[in-house]
């Protein structure tokens, strides 16, 4: 092609994407949708005389990857991801690991090859950083719930990075087997080693002495100079441009200048991203898009559905309680920027055929298009979820948040420590003894299977059932070791965060009994989601999807019904407070006698949500409210142990939610320290108060 047409291709483009990001802009759209409006008017499906050509596009559509994955790696010091890791990365390692397992799911059960049900297992794994950081930004959403989402979206983009590398090259390779994925692992390794370690010498120090120097053009030019040879790099090594892009941003970053340089290239990275999101468009055929149309819709429903679930629950289980958990689901319900990618990066490798990469596309954009609203929304759907939990399961929800921040705080005994670390040492070569069991069966199955029906007079269903009772005689055996294995590490755990006392009754033990339940539960299902991701790849012939939802099942109930022992213990816990507070002086309530009481009665019972004593004074605009109204623990994770009236009264139990709240009472609060705190501030004169219009006359506060 030459100079003329490139620019006409160009201009055409561009000036056709600059009007449809107008038009949806005025439509309060995401700005994606109009450019993969443009790409389908300047593409070869529609009858519009708009033609561009599309290997122009496609290939300085590369260029707008190239500076994606730069801009992302860009914010991603090693530092942040460490301090992210440990809050929520078994969260969003959870997530993305049963997403890729549903995704890989639906693809075979759907009929589709392996290579197009690993892809697609990748793409719904992926939430989209860019369509939430832009909802986030225009809903003007801060604080904790923008911490955990965007802690989040920080290990999915890892994840999503590994996922691209290894996929190109299975891709490239042309086959999916377990010496070829361990060959692969290993040259990766081999090849982040080497790039990392160079880069880390060569670059920071670089990067650090341009922009010194102060001029504009000093700092763009090396910056994309660096994105570029990364990526050509990778590809020389048979990776996609995408990761050499990436961990050039990274280590561009570690010259603590990653915000500088971000800035900028900002301007360059969105004229080529909306290239590139063009060329997206441009392969979108409606002809495909109406005939897969059920496939699309199965496909949100599974993406919004399955993702709304795992955050929801991997958030819940790092102590960040219901509330949060829910909106955090809500707000990762989508698939987008990575998607795209894959979907260009299968296409091109013939990885998948292409039905699948309009399809993909489709399910980016109505899951995009209902982020919004599903954000919108997420608030009115937590507290909804959050007030209709049974009793018992809305105090375990209170009381959990609180044990998970006790074990999280410092243990000053190092021994303990050690004996944690030897237990997980133990779990984890358990589980690599049981998936290697798994793998190496799904592998040889057909072998041996054969090599009995030639051997022996058996039938093949015969042999086919000796086979499987062989494998079930080596893995049930570590089966069992796991998990007795994993119970015994969540009772050492738990004993971290509610200590056995030395010698007399153990008050602890209902509490702690709970949460090792909910530490076995969270723990087993984390070990066994890789064991049933090698059942569903390499013995497809077993249900894996029904033996972890079976698992699921008991683990469940062995939760339920220590959960309905701890709302016993609690509402027993809640009496002992209200006979000890009838003992004040009804009018001063002097406040250090009411600390050093509810003090004492906590050291009796502990496992109860750091119980803190607040009077409600005349001028508090939580006077006169119901506890359903006022929503103490919907507003701030806290909730109303027990109440103490100024005449003496003490509320028997846990107080319902119809308990009208009088100057005077003393209340009895619950939950972790933050959250405490948070209701004690509620509950001030300078507390602010916006009444919830109750759903039930009663119910709990």
């Amino acid at each position: 092609m030459d100079g003329h047409a490139f620019l006409e291709n160009l201009a055409l483009v561009l000036c056709v994407a600059g009007l449809t990001a107008i038009i949806a802009h005025r439509l309060r759209l995401p700005l994606v949708f109009g450019y993969l409006a443009a790409g389908m008017l300047v593409g070869p499906y529609l009858p519009f005389p708009l033609g561009a050509d599309t290997k122009t596009i496609i290939a300085l559509s590369e260029l707008g990857v190239i500076l994606l994955m730069f801009s992302l790696g860009l914010e991603f010091r090693l530092r942040r991801v460490k301090s992210v890791a440990a809050d929520v990365g078994p969260s969003a390692l959870a997530e993305t690991t049963v997403m890729f397992g549903v995704g890989y799911a639906f693809g075979t059960l759907a009929g589709w090859t392996q290579f197009e049900s690993l892809f697609l297992a990748a793409m719904l794994s992926i939430s989209s950083t860019t369509i939430i950081a832009r909802s986030f930004s225009d809903l003007g959403i801060t604080g904790r719930l923008r911490e955990l989402v965007f802690g989040i979206l920080i290990i999915e983009d890892l994840v999503a990075i590994l996922l691209i590398a290894l996929l190109s090259a299975a891709a490239a390779q042309g086959s999916v087997t377990f010496e070829a994925a361990a060959r692969t692992a290993l040259r990766l390794a081999v090849f982040l080693a080497l790039l990392t370690g160079l880069g880390m010498v060569l670059l920071p120090r670089t990067i650090q002495y341009v922009v010194r120097i102060g001029r504009r053009e000093m700092v763009t030019i090396p910056a994309v100079a660096v994105a570029f040879a990364s990526a050509l790099l990778a590809l020389k090594f048979g990776y996609s441009v995408a990761l050499g892009a990436f961990i050039a941003g990274s280590l561009v970053a570690e010259s603590g200048h990653g915000e500088f340089v971000e800035h900028r290239i900002e301007s360059l990275r969105d004229v080529f991203l909306a290239i590139f999101f063009v060329s997206v468009g441009m392969l979108l055929d409606p002809r495909v898009l109406a005939a897969e149309w059920l496939t699309i819709l199965l496909l949100c429903i599974t993406v919004v559905a399955g993702k709304v679930l795992a955050v929801s629950l991997g958030v819940f289980a790092a102590g960040h309680g219901v509330r949060n958990a829910v909106r955090a689901g809500l707000s990762l319900g989508q698939i987008g920027e990575f998607s795209f990618i894959l979907a260009s990066l299968g296409l091109a490798t013939g990885a998948i055929r292409p039905f699948l990469y309009p399809v993909a596309v489709a399910v980016s954009a109505i899951t995009t298009l209902t982020t919004p609203l599903l954000i919108t929304r997420a608030e009115r759907v937590a507290t909804w979820v959050d007030r209709e939990m049974p009793r018992p399961l809305q105090m375990y929800a209170v009381l959990y948040s609180s044990w998970i921040e006790r074990l999280r705080a410092p243990s000053p005994e190092g021994s303990a420590q050690g004996i944690v670390g030897r237990q997980v040492r133990l779990v984890l070569v358990e589980l690599a003894g049981l998936v290697f069991v798994v793998v190496a069966s799904g592998i040889e199955f057909p072998v041996v299977r054969d090599w009995i029906i030639s051997t022996s007079t058996w039938s093949p269903r015969v042999a086919q059932v000796v086979v499987l009772g062989a494998v079930a005689a080596f893995a049930l055996p570590l089966l069992t070791a796991l998990t007795r294995s994993t119970r015994t590490l969540a009772s050492l755990l738990a004993q971290r965060a509610l200590p056995t006392p030395a010698k007399g009754l153990d008050r602890a033990a209902v509490p702690r009994a709970a949460l090792i339940a909910s530490l076995h539960f969270a723990i087993m299902l984390a070990a066994s989601s890789p064991i049933f991701l090698c059942i569903q790849f390499f013995t497809p012939r077993v249900p894996a999807i029904a033996i972890f939802a079976l698992l699921s099942l008991i683990l469940g109930a062995a939760l339920w019904n220590s959960t309905r022992n701890l709302y016993g213990h609690a509402t027993a816990g809640a009496d002992v407070f209200g006979m000890a507070l009838q003992q004040h002086d009804r009018v001063s309530y002097p406040p250090a006698e009411l600390t050093t009481t509810v003090e004492r009665v906590s050291a009796m019972l502990p496992g109860l949500g750091n119980p803190t004593a607040a009077v409600l004074r005349a001028d508090s605009p939580a006077a006169g409210q119901t506890l359903r109204g006022l929503d103490l623990r919907g507003r701030t994770g806290a909730m109303v142990l027990s109440i103490t009236h100024a005449d003496g009264h003490a509320v028997e139990g846990i107080p319902e939610g119809s308990t009208i709240l009088a100057p005077g009472d003393v209340l009895v609060l619950a939950g972790t320290a933050e959250a405490v705190a948070a209701a004690r501030g509620l509950l001030s004169p300078a507390g602010r108060i916006t009444p919830v219009t109750p759903s039930h006359a009663v119910g709990p506060n």
